[in-house]
């Protein structure tokens, strides 16, 4: 579609290093998007978001069509303007939560019908009305309706929600009319061959960008890692691929890996409200007692707020008085070491040294804290 675009600029085995074009701005990839469920990414403000080095954040359908209405947010000027983001977004479909709200939903072949989890009111969701949706809001990437399947699940089970994927991906891609662009998702759960077919399935059809969504899930890693190593070659070289809802540094690293360009995932900021930390040497638990009389940043190498000015002592005493503050600044934490992982990954791929690069990360992370003295 007109004001998108993907280029690869570099190869390192299966890694790709690439540039999107948005019509709000380009994105280098691999690129992590923090998660703004509600037009807003939790304990940040946006230009803070944007100082971490973030590109693009994905915002959420489902709850923005159900509060405040994605008519109301178009008639303000668009979610970029109601959010105070100039930079791109990617709202998702929707299909996420079709699995999480299993008690208040039907499919059908034409939809789901479900029950508002704010007041019980009845929705119907539709591939069209998805779609349509998203072009209120103003995204910049749109995703295809999808039925993301429970796990566990059986081969019979998996299959007919990939078949049910395919149909509605065809029918959002017949209806999508943006400046943006669509993204379809292939689902199959953890079945190799399922995987293929609706990789295959997609790219008959035609994507701006392939999404592998249904995973990070309660598989483990290495039945995801499987899942993308059938996958991601039946998918269009000259197209953007995206893991939903991933994830865990190690998980990052391991599908970059495997040719996988973008991420989404909670974790980094869910994380910063609860006390955790990111770091090159895995993750610090600021609740942990150990560091009540440590003067040291949590990251010598970072240069987030938390790190530059304040001690872990300081980081733990606010979040055991539960200040706010101790939430924010773990929050932009977490946020700036995405960032930084994904641009070290790129770097590594432009230089050809993945696979050192990220033998040396994943050690770090293993290793684990170095405790006080």
């Amino acid at each position: 579609m007109s004001g998108f675009g993907f280029a690869l600029l570099a190869r390192d085995g299966a890694a790709r290093r690439g540039r999107m074009t948005t019509p709000h701005g380009t994105v280098e990839t691999p690129a992590f998007m923090p998660v703004g469920t509600a037009a807003t990414v939790k304990a940040m403000r946006p230009a803070d978001v944007a100082a971490t080095g973030a590109e693009i954040v994905l915002a959420n359908t489902y709850h923005l069509m159900l509060r405040p209405g994605a008519g109301r947010i178009a008639a303000l000027g668009g979610l970029h303007r109601f959010m105070g983001w100039s930079r791109a977004i990617l709202t998702d479909s929707g299909g996420y939560q079709v699995m999480s709200l299993a008690k208040l939903r039907a499919i059908s072949e034409d939809g789901v019908t479900f029950r508002s989890h704010l007041d019980g009111s009845e929705h119907h969701l539709t591939p069209e009305r998805a779609v349509e949706i998203q072009a209120l809001l103003g995204a910049d990437i749109a995703m295809a309706l999808d039925e993301c399947g429970a796990f566990p699940a059986s081969e019979d089970e998996a299959r007919r929600a990939m078949e049910l994927s395919a149909r509605w991906a065809e029918r959002a891609k017949a209806a999508f009319r943006c400046e943006g662009a669509l993204f379809g998702i292939a689902q199959g759960g953890i079945f190799p061959a399922l995987r293929q077919e609706a990789a295959a399935r997609l790219r008959e059809i035609g994507f701006d960008g392939y999404a592998v969504g249904g995973l990070a899930v309660g598989e483990g890693q290495e039945r995801m890692f499987a899942v993308l190593d059938a996958t991601v070659p039946v998918l269009p070289e000259a197209a953007p691929r995206y893991l939903m809802g991933v994830g865990k540094p190690a998980d990052i690293i391991g599908a970059v890996m495997r040719g996988i360009d973008m991420f989404d995932c909670v974790l980094p900021t869910r994380s910063g409200r609860t006390a955790q930390a990111f770091s090159r040497r895995g993750t610090i638990n600021l609740r942990n007692a150990r560091h009540a009389g440590d003067p040291r940043p949590l990251d010598e190498a970072c240069r987030c707020t938390a790190c530059r000015n304040h001690s872990r002592a300081y980081l733990h005493h606010l979040v055991r008085a539960d200040e706010i503050l101790g939430a924010m600044l773990l929050t932009e934490h977490n946020l700036r070491y995405y960032q930084e992982l994904v641009a070290g990954l790129r770097a590594a791929i432009e230089r050809g040294a993945l696979e050192d690069h990220a033998g040396a990360a994943l050690t770090l992370i293993e290793a684990g804290d170095i405790p006080p003295l």
